[in-house]
C-alpha cells in the first residue's frame, strides 16, 4: 500500500474547504499513521504553469505547511486533473507497488481526487478513501458539502474506490506490509 497526498498546496488549501478542519487533523492522522507503519507517502502537486501564481516557484504552489512532507518523501508534479498523467509517477508505482493498493488523500474532491480515483481503478489499482480526508469548494452546481458526499457516498463507493472509516483506514495502515 502507498498513500497518495494529491494537491494539498497553500493556494488552495483554507477554510473555503467543506470541513476544513476536520480535513486537514484527518489528513495528518493518515500521513502519520502512514509513517509509523513504514507506508510510503508519495506527494504530488498541481501545476498550472509559469505566470499563473500555481507553479513551480509559487508560493500557493508549495504544499500546506500542516502536511509538509519529510526529508526523502517523493514529490511528483502534474499538469492534468489525474496523477496517472505524470509517467514518471506511474512507472514508480508500477515497479515499487506490492500489493497494488493506493490510498488517496488530498484535493480536491470533484476534480483531481476523482480523476485520480478513476484512473487508479482502470489501472487495476484497489483505491482506498478515508472518510473526511478530501475536500473541495462550492461551485456553480452544488455546495462544497454536497459535492463531497456525491462522490464520497455515491459515486465510488461500489464503483471505483473503498471509501472506508477513519479507524478502518488506521487499521488498514497498521496492518499494511511495506
Amino acid at each position: 500500500m502507498k498513500v497518495l497526498v494529491i494537491d494539498v498546496q497553500k493556494g488552495i488549501t483554507d477554510e473555503r474547504l467543506f470541513n476544513f478542519e476536520g480535513f486537514i487533523q484527518n489528513t495528518q492522522k493518515i500521513i502519520d499513521t502512514a509513517r509509523k507503519n513504514n507506508v510510503e507517502v508519495i506527494y504530488v502537486q498541481h501545476d498550472d504553469g509559469p505566470g499563473t501564481g500555481f507553479s513551480i516557484g509559487d508560493r500557493d504552489f508549495e504544499i500546506a505547511d500542516q502536511v509538509a512532507p519529510q526529508s526523502g518523501e517523493k514529490i511528483f508534479y502534474k499538469t492534468i486533473n489525474t496523477c496517472f498523467g505524470n509517467k514518471e509517477l506511474v512507472e514508480y508505482l508500477e515497479s515499487s507497488t506490492k500489493d497494488n493498493t493506493l490510498m488517496v488523500i488530498g484535493l480536491q474532491t470533484n476534480f483531481c481526487i476523482d480523476a485520480t480515483v478513476k484512473s487508479a481503478f482502470e489501472r487495476g489499482y484497489t483505491v482506498i478513501i478515508p472518510e473526511g480526508t478530501n475536500s473541495t469548494f462550492d461551485n456553480d452546481y452544488m455546495d462544497r458539502e454536497t459535492t463531497y458526499k456525491y462522490y464520497n457516498n455515491m459515486m465510488w463507493p461500489e464503483r471505483f474506490a473503498q471509501c472506508v472509516s477513519m479507524d478502518a483506514a488506521v487499521e488498514m495502515l497498521r496492518k499494511a506490509k511495506p
